[in-house]
């Protein structure tokens, strides 16, 4: 029998490298934005064709490679940044496996323009599939260019499992966001389908945040500082009032490089935990410095995770450093009397000698169980006559206030919902009792229907909805005044990809100028009530972003949650009986009356033996 293992081919094993290093084109915009930082480069040049695609090209300014260089680059484990075994525990570099340009050129058609600052001509290399086809002298200036073409051209499998343009170009826009915050001394660019999408100059850390997230950043930062034996750490978070839904703008660095750490962030939302909801989720753009030594990043081919050696005193810094940058900008509350403002109205500027305590005046002769009196003599204080003497209206209709109103059995239609299926309630068309602005309460045949309010109107828009977006026809309200919304570069793309589907919901919204959005509409579904526009928008493509990143659902089924979670009246709203009437009519009209759009039931029914059983002591 004949040996069966043989020694791949280097093309073959570099198509199997390049799986777990070039997953998508962000990764390959990854890859290659580290490698003009570690040229030394101050300006950086990012375009993009056909959502990376059909063009992937990075211009930098840095040292540039010599010829020998420029062709040796795409050979597997390939690096200058490391030497020997001891070099993987002092690395300061943002790259340093040498896998990264083997990976791109097996899976891409490459093209690479190289100049030394002392070199005269640079260097021209062309590779197809890790094929080698050309090398010559050109004329181009210092630095590198290099353009990656028709990613994944010959592996189809791989290019058929890419996302649409505007999702693959979000996954772009995050990893130009988190190389450009990792280095604000660094001038970047960012060009897409040949319009602009950032121009960054170079910047203190802060004003990158706000150049990168929006002008309205500015305002919402609060900064942390904190140097150690252990670690350095700076940065800024973002105040409470803030939060959002998603986590999208959470950045960890480690030594300027771009992690993700579910134990670090557990550190920064216990900080927070007394001042957000569960499912909110702050701000923060921090900082370690730490000594190479103690950590290691040869984890994982991507270099996103990092090990740490002390990773608890890490914990504890962060987690303390955070809570008193809140306390200290007085986010936190504080017992610290002469700072805190809100005790400043109780202090008198009288003198004490000049402060007459108030008197207090009653009626004795009050007995409230005893029988009704004509003529109840007042007090002698004149003020207690004047403010509460008894008017005769009162005397004469007082027992009005306690007479009960009876209602016939047969006035009021009631259900069994045991008794009934899912699909044929009989709704009860009388009278309903709000409690606590909260949850609506009717009786029934078999004891009590208790119905959450909030939970049951997101269901109703829901479903209407995800109707209009099934139909393409939803109706919509014309607002006064338009409002302008301005949107991150991710958050504007994202628009874009929904904007027809938004518009089947019934805004009336289009492009304009730079991420940039005018909304001339609302959904008529809403109501006469007081809409805001840009907030509503906002919130509507934050929750589609969670919808689909924690329940996985389709784009309509997120966009339709989204909108309903947004829009659905509060807990907390006072309803009219009308309204109580038409919201349980709507409710049992619905294809899932039972559960609402977050999982949970819309309705609970306590029998008369349940009710019987709270009562019995025995």
């Amino acid at each position: 029998m004949s040996d069966i293992i043989q020694l791949l081919p280097d093309s073959v094993a570099n198509q199997i490298a390049a799986g777990e290093v070039v997953q998508r084109p962000a990764s390959a915009v990854k890859e290659l934005l580290e490698n003009a930082i570690d040229a030394g480069a101050d300006k950086i040049q990012l375009i993009v064709k056909d959502a990376g695609k059909a063009l992937i090209q990075v211009i930098d300014n840095g040292c540039g490679m010599s010829i020998t260089d420029a062709r040796m680059c795409f050979e597997r484990h390939a690096t200058s940044k490391v030497r020997k075994a001891e070099d993987l525990f002092a690395i300061r570099t943002m790259g340093f496996r040498g896998e990264a340009m083997a990976s791109i050129a097996a899976i891409a058609q490459v093209e690479l323009k190289t100049k030394r600052h002392e070199d005269e001509v640079g260097t021209l290399v062309q590779i197809e599939g890790y094929n080698f086809i050309k090398q010559e002298p050109t004329a181009t200036p210092n630095g590198t260019s290099i353009s990656v073409k028709n990613l994944f051209y010959n592996t189809p499998a791989r290019r058929n499992f890419l996302k649409s343009n505007p999702t693959e170009m979000r996954y772009i826009i995050d990893e130009f966001q988190r190389v450009a915050l990792a280095k604000p001394h660094i001038a970047f660019s960012l060009h897409h389908d040949g319009s602009e999408i950032y121009r960054l100059p170079a910047a203190s850390i802060k004003q990158r945040i706000v150049h990168l997230l929006g002008n309205n950043y500015n305002e919402r930062l609060i900064p942390v500082e904190e140097e150690t034996s252990i670690i350095n750490l700076k940065g800024y978070i973002g105040k409470p009032e803030f939060a959002k839904k998603t986590r999208g703008e959470q950045f960890f660095f480690v030594n300027n490089r771009f992690i993700k750490d579910g134990y670090l962030n557990h550190a920064v939302n216990k900080a927070y935990q007394e001042l957000l909801p569960d499912d909110n989720f702050p701000l923060y753009v921090l900082f370690i410095d730490i000594d190479p030594a103690n950590i290691d990043v040869n984890v994982h081919p991507t270099k996103t995770e990092i090990k740490f050696i002390d990773e608890k005193s890490i914990y504890a810094i962060l987690h303390s450093a955070i809570k008193r940058s809140l306390g200290r900008f007085n986010i936190t509350p504080t017992l610290d009397f002469d700072q805190e403002t809100a005790f400043s109205g109780m202090i008198s500027v009288k003198a004490p000698e000049d402060i007459v305590p108030p008197s207090i005046n009653f009626n004795p002769e009050f007995n409230p169980f005893g029988p009704p009196k004509s003529n109840v003599a007042a007090p002698k204080d004149p003020a207690f006559s004047k403010t509460y003497a008894p008017k005769k209206e009162v005397e004469q209709n007082w027992q009005s206030l306690y007479q009960i109103n009876h209602f016939e059995q047969n006035q009021q239609t009631v259900i069994d919902i045991d008794d009934q299926d899912d699909d044929a309630f009989e709704v009860p068309s009388k009278q309903y009792m709000q409690v606590h602005n909260r949850f609506i309460v009717s009786q029934i045949k078999s004891g009590v229907m208790i119905v959450d309010q909030q939970a049951a109107h997101e269901r109703i828009l829901y479903e209407r909805f995800l109707m209009h977006l099934e139909n393409k026809r939803g109706a919509s309200q014309q607002s006064l005044f338009p409002q302008t919304v301005v949107l991150s570069a991710g958050d504007y793309e994202l628009a874009k990809s929904l904007l027809e589907d938004i518009k089947n919901l019934g805004f009336d919204v289009r492009e304009f100028g730079k991420n940039t959005l005018i909304i001339e509409g609302v959904p008529a579904d809403l109501g006469s009530t007081n809409v805001n526009e840009t907030e509503l928008f906002e919130h509507l493509i934050e929750g589609f972003k969670n919808s689909q990143q924690e329940l996985r659902l389709s784009k309509r089924e997120a966009l339709a949650r989204s909108m309903a979670r947004n829009s659905a009246i509060k807990a907390g709203t006072a309803l009219s009986q009308q309204e109580m009437n038409t919201l349980i009519e709507e409710l049992f009209a619905c294809k899932m009356p039972n559960t609402g759009v977050s999982g949970k039931a819309t309705i609970q029914t306590l029998t008369l033996a349940e009710l019987a059983a709270k009562f019995d002591k025995s």
